[in-house]
């Protein structure tokens, strides 16, 4: 009867995505082709990318990646409006970590909010406990300058996407959506021709 309790606990305590990690693990296990995970997904699906969440790849733990990846490693991560709900000390600690499981000349993509974007407006919504939405979780706002800092910090060399900088310039250097999708960004989302404006800091992290 103990024996019985105890396995029937064990089902009760297991993480109620258990059957997407396991999913998961066996999809990346019998991977013979580019590895391509999306951080934070959500429901996001792109095709020839996998999508995972904190259930199945919590990006501080460094034994999440070991246990979803054993020894594979990724060649693309891309990460949409994550890395704002973090600290900068968890940011430069993801990066790393995402560094270990990533094979040499692979990419980190990142998107965040657009700390030195020039309308007002645009800040008052992404600003930490800003009006937009998931803004009350947001930890710091990035500009190009400190994003590529933690980028460095972990590693990586960068190469700036889509960017404002400090004169409020907006900069753009052509990017391949196969290589990460970024719907909020100038090119895709429509809010860009809006007044508002909107789009992101979009900066790549390369493994040399």
């Amino acid at each position: 009867m103990a024996s019985l309790r105890k396995v029937i606990r064990s089902i009760v305590h297991k993480p109620k995505n258990i059957l997407d990690l396991i999913r998961l693990k066996s999809k990346i296990k019998n991977s013979t082709g580019k590895l391509n995970i999306i951080i934070g997904a959500h429901t996001t699906d792109y095709k020839n990318w996998l999508p995972s969440n904190i259930e199945n790849l919590n990006l501080l733990e460094i034994s999440s990646f070991e246990n979803l990846f054993g020894d594979k490693k990724a060649s693309r991560f891309l990460a949409e409006h994550v890395f704002e709900h973090i600290t900068y000390d968890d940011a430069i600690l993801a990066l790393r970590n995402c560094y270990k499981y990533l094979e040499k000349g692979g990419t980190v993509r990142i998107a965040v909010p657009d700390g030195f974007h020039p309308n007002p407006d645009y800040i008052d919504m992404v600003k930490p406990g800003g009006y937009g939405a998931g803004a009350f979780d947001h930890k710091l706002l990035y500009d190009y300058k400190k994003l590529s800092k933690a980028f460095e910090a972990a590693g990586f060399r960068t190469r700036l996407l889509e960017y404002y900088d400090e004169n409020h310039q907006f900069h753009f250097n052509d990017w391949n959506s196969e290589d990460g999708h970024v719907h909020r960004s100038s090119r895709y989302d429509s809010r860009f021709k809006e007044p508002i404006g909107y789009s992101s800091l979009i900066i790549d992290g390369i493994k040399d």
